[in-house]
This record gives C-alpha cells, sequence and structure tokens, in this order.
C-alpha cells in the first residue's frame, strides 16, 4: 500500500510541474519543462533583450544613463505557464520599472537645479563703497513631468527623455538694490597730524569701526566695536579731558573719532540711545555735538531705525577723519544746530612759576538740534542741554606788577 501512495504522489506531482508538448511563450519553446525552468528560460531571454537596452535622460548639466540591472521588469511568466494546458502560443506579458524611481527623480532634480541669485551689492571699505552684481533666474526640474516621462518611455520604446525646466525668477531688481545703498550722511573732522600719537589714535579708532553693516533694528557700541583702549592693542599715550583738566592718558584722541560719528550717525537719520558730553569743550565741534568715550562707562550707542541694513565707512587723511552712512533712505534730510545759551566765565588764580601761566577758557552752555526736513516742512527736535565747564586762567605776577598769560589748552 506504501509504495502505492508514493507512486500515485509522484505521478500527480510530474503532471502538475510539467509542461505539455508544443507550448511556447513569448516564442520560447518551453514544452516538457517544468513551470520553474520554464519561468528561468523565459526570464533568461527577456533579461538578454533588456541588457541592450538603455534609459537616457538628458539634462543641460550631465545625462543620466540607466540600464539593467537598475532597469528590472515585473511579469505574469508563472500565471501564462498555469494556464498553458495544451499545446499552443502563449504571451506573459512584461513592464519595466526604474528601480528607486523616486530617489532617481529627486537627485536629477538636485543636480539640474540652478538656483536664482538675487542681485546684490558686494560693501568695500576702500575705494568704490559697493560693488553690483546683477545675479541671475533659476531653474528648477519639473520632477511630475520627468517622473511621467519616465514611465512613458519604460512602457514605449525607452525613448530619451529630455529634462524640462521651470524658471525661478529673481524677485528684485538691481535698481532696487542701489535704491537701498545709497549716501545716507557723513561727517569730518580734523586735527593736528604733527601730533603723532594722537593721529595714530584716531587713525586706529576709525579703521576698527571701518566696514561695520549694521542690520535693522540692531545698535552699535562704540566701545564693543573699538574695543579696550590699551597699549598692547596699539593705542598710545595722548592728551585726554579728565575731571575738567588735560592731562596725559593711552587713547587719546579717540574721542574726537567717536564725536565725528555721532554727528555722521544723526545727519544719516540713526536713533542715538547712549552719548556724553565732556567736562570741557573741545575744539573740534561746536558745543553740544560732542560725544565723549570712556573706559566701558561712557559709550556711544545708536540704532539703525530702518527694516534695512546700513554699511559704515571711515576714512582718515591727512589731517582729518571722516564717517559715512549708506542704506536706504527714509526720504529726510537732516542738519545739526549748535545754539549758544551762555558763557561761564574762567576764573582766574596766580601760579608761582611762570611755566604753569595758562590763559584759561570760558565756560559754555548750550543745546543741541536736529532739523529733519521731509516735503519742505522742517522738524527742530531738541537733541541735548549741556554745560561745559570753564578752564581756569593761571597768571604769574612780574616784579614791576605786569602780568603775562600764554595759551596751555589744547585744541
Amino acid at each position: 500500500m506504501s509504495a502505492l501512495v508514493t507512486g500515485i504522489v509522484f505521478c500527480l506531482c510530474g503532471f502538475t510541474v510539467t509542461l505539455p508538448k508544443g507550448v511556447t511563450v513569448n516564442g520560447c519553446d518551453v514544452g516538457g519543462l517544468t513551470r520553474s525552468a520554464a519561468a528561468a528560460l523565459i526570464r533568461g531571454e527577456k533579461e538578454k533583450e533588456l541588457k541592450t537596452k538603455k534609459l537616457v535622460v538628458s539634462g543641460e548639466k550631465c545625462q543620466y544613463v540607466f540600464s539593467f540591472p537598475e532597469i528590472s521588469y515585473k511579469d505574469n511568466v508563472q500565471d501564462t505557464l498555469r494556464r498553458a494546458k495544451r499545446k499552443g502560443s502563449y504571451t506573459a506579458n512584461f513592464s519595466y520599472y526604474l528601480c528607486g524611481l523616486n530617489e532617481v527623480v529627486a537627485a536629477v532634480c538636485e543636480s539640474e537645479r540652478v538656483l536664482k541669485e538675487e542681485p546684490y551689492a558686494e560693501f568695500k571699505t576702500t575705494g568704490a563703497p559697493f560693488i553690483y552684481h546683477e545675479g541671475h533666474d533659476g531653474k528648477e526640474v519639473d520632477a511630475v513631468r520627468l517622473k511621467n516621462d519616465i514611465l512613458s518611455s519604460l512602457k514605449g520604446g525607452f525613448e530619451q527623455i529630455n529634462v524640462r525646466y521651470l524658471n525661478t525668477f529673481r524677485q528684485n531688481s538691481l535698481h532696487t538694490v542701489k535704491q537701498n545703498t545709497v549716501l545716507l550722511g557723513r561727517y569730518t573732522t580734523y586735527f593736528d597730524q604733527t601730533n603723532i600719537n594722537r593721529a595714530s589714535n584716531i587713525r586706529l579708532a576709525a579703521e576698527l569701526l571701518n566696514g561695520v553693516i549694521i542690520q535693522g533694528g540692531e545698535t552699535l557700541s562704540f566701545n564693543k566695536t573699538v574695543g579696550a583702549r590699551l597699549p598692547e592693542r596699539g593705542f598710545l599715550k595722548a592728551k585726554i579731558i579728565e575731571n575738567g583738566e588735560y592731562t596725559e592718558g593711552v587713547g587719546g584722541g579717540v574721542c574726537q573719532v567717536s564725536t565725528t560719528l555721532y554727528n555722521a550717525a544723526l545727519l544719516s537719520g540713526m536713533a542715538v540711545t547712549e552719548f556724553h558730553p565732556h567736562s570741557l569743550a573741545v575744539g573740534y565741534v561746536e558745543p553740544s555735538r560732542d560725544a565723549m568715550v570712556s573706559g566701558s562707562a561712557c559709550d556711544l550707542k545708536f540704532r539703525n531705525p530702518s527694516k534695512y541694513p546700513v554699511y559704515l565707512r571711515s576714512h582718515t587723511a591727512e589731517g582729518s577723519v571722516s564717517f559715512e552712512f549708506y542704506g536706504k533712505s527714509d526720504g529726510a534730510k537732516y542738519s545739526l544746530e549748535s545754539v549758544i545759551l551762555g558763557y561761564l566765565p574762567a576764573p582766574e588764580e596766580q601760579c608761582a612759576d611762570p611755566s604753569d601761566v595758562r590763559e584759561g577758557r570760558d565756560g559754555v552752555r548750550s543745546e543741541g538740534y536736529l532739523l529733519i526736513e521731509r516735503s519742505g516742512y522742517v522738524k527742530r527736535v531738541k537733541l541735548r542741554r549741556d554745560k561745559y565747564l570753564p578752564q581756569k586762567r593761571l597768571v604769574y605776577t612780574l616784579s614791576d606788577g605786569e602780568e603775562t598769560a600764554q595759551d596751555g589748552a589744547p585744541g
């Protein structure tokens, strides 16, 4: 009985896996073969054919070529063989696909992308303040079209695919960029270039401010930008004002830089948020137009009130220091006015040494105003009221009673 069952199973198995004689599938004679052997033969022939095919995607930057096994296939060979129960010619359907189609499309898009570049201004610290660049439009691959074209090519005759693009246009114009980088204001003061140490300090401090860009809403701190005035940073000893007197100190002359910057900032529409007057009037600006800086306690700060960047340039020539502000104009014209309210007479003292003789200087009470002109209308804004101390007059009385005085205060 056991042998009989075994024979029956063997016969049934042989019957279910062997194809009838005279069966062809896609032109392949598979009669007498098992279905698995027939499927391998049919697929092998298809793969030979597929290896001769290439899918070419042609872009502007590169050509992308795909072939077997990147290109694979799906079929219904097994279903066809199961239907082949008698002699005849059968057709199995094959469909081609590109492995990782979505990833391929994404990679081609990335490779072929041309990013748009908006027009822009390149800020320079010397020469012309800006170099202007036109920029260019960009291109993006039409990803949906590319995917559909690949699918269509694989269904058809593997026709070459030409990548199609979507333009991405610049949003701004060079004219707009130039409007955002006009000269807002400038101011210049003058110094004695023969005073070597003081002139050196002025040049150094001004250079540390050259090329600074103040973003919209940002505040500039003079002390933070220039840094500590120390010998190891290149600052030298020169006259400074301390406690109402002129004395030697490291960094003398830096206050002329901060004062020049203060005036240029106001004339450019900046919002000054911190300033400090000197205790004595200075000779390089009118009263109520100075801005003293000292250590970390006294700073000059101003804010860019617009939403556009402001570009700061400095220049030191022989005997002068200048600051220029560039950015988008708010349409106003700015000017400054100094008003003398009165004078404080300089007290007089006698001195025992002729070398101490000093003519002295009267003190000043003053106010500073900012004049803002828009559409022919001028608005006068009071900025500050100041009191500058007098400087004592020191006299030496000669034996015959004649008095002599010399000017001992620096300008």
